[in-house]
């Protein structure tokens, strides 16, 4: 007899497995105890010691010295227009920077799910997955060599005779907007191609045979039959844009400085910075999580409207 036999066999592994999985109750608790320790003590954990963090007059702890209960750090970030400004930059190239990478991605999603046989849909998808397969830094780098003054760009107009000198692409909006684009075209695309092939082929033959012409097939059938698609991708291009550090560093400048930067800044100095740094997170996080639950919300409106 096996180990496994003999394991199922006994009478105290019977006794015990009878005990734990004796209900529907019981088997669903212990399936989901892990995964509820992950998402309480790694996920939610750090974001309310954080949140903590931003109500104390120091931090990290000192010997002798017991931190005080404070609103200081909270009412620091509307006293200061040093803050303010990257704040709401951040949160406006955000909504631009989702908004281009919706137009840009929704064409090569349709036309993936679409006109792409489906046997030949994985190999398509594999190569458009094979710029992320390397780290944030190293496609940053990329961007920064494809736009500097000899990178690719300059080098091509330049031979075509349209410019006579380097376009100074770097460290703007313009290159802060490729990069964030770029790193975050894959997390709207895969929504958009998820929820475009689900719809079945036959509604737009339908639409067509009705006498429905294909702006008008795009607008009725297609486009509303995909808005969640367009929903999950923008809610997770518009997160991940909002907390993106390292690009912002290399790519951005004076002009384009974010949020993030200003908060790391408290977390890199000397002294009871990490409260205000603290709050400025909870600030933004709390902010970027009402942002997305109103559009969520007038998108499920907006989609009724369009199905109408």
């Amino acid at each position: 007899m096996t180990f496994w036999g003999a394991l199922l066999q006994n009478g105290t592994y019977q006794a015990v497995s009878g005990a734990l999985f004796k209900t529907q109750r019981r088997q669903f608790v212990i399936l989901a105890s892990l995964p509820l320790f992950w998402i309480v003590f790694a996920n939610l954990g750090p974001i309310v010691e954080m949140f903590w963090i931003g109500f104390l007059d120091s931090y990290p702890p000192k010997v002798g010295y017991e931190p005080q209960f404070t609103l200081a750090n909270w009412a620091a970030f509307f006293q200061d227009r040093v803050f303010i400004v990257p704040f709401f930059r951040t949160l406006a190239f955000s909504v631009i920077f989702t908004a281009i990478t919706l137009l840009i991605t929704y064409p090569v999603a349709y036309f993936l799910a679409k006109h792409v046989k489906r046997k030949n849909q994985l190999l398509f998808l594999l190569l458009l997955l094979i710029p992320f397969w390397v780290g944030e830094i190293v496609r940053t780098y990329a961007i920064m060599i494809l736009l500097g003054n000899n990178g690719a760009v300059n080098l091509v107009l330049k031979s075509l005779g349209l410019i006579d000198r380097p376009i100074p692409f770097m460290y703007t909006g313009f290159s802060l907007g490729v990069g964030i684009i770029y790193l975050t075209a894959l997390y709207m695309l895969l929504p958009l191609y998820s929820a475009l092939e689900k719809i079945p082929n036959n509604y737009l033959e339908a639409a067509a045979d009705l006498g429905a012409g294909a702006w008008t097939r795009f607008r009725r059938v297609t486009l509303p039959l995909s808005r969640e698609g367009i929903a999950s991708g923008c809610t997770l291009v518009f997160l991940i844009s909002t907390g993106y550090y390292a690009t912002p560093v290399l790519l951005g400048g004076p002009r384009s400085t974010v949020f993030a930067e200003t908060i790391a800044g408290f977390f890199h100095v000397a002294g009871d910075q990490w409260p205000m740094g603290a709050a400025f997170s909870s600030i933004m996080l709390i902010t970027t999580l009402a942002v997305t639950g109103l559009f969520l919300k007038l998108m499920g409106r907006g989609g009724k409207g369009m199905m109408r």
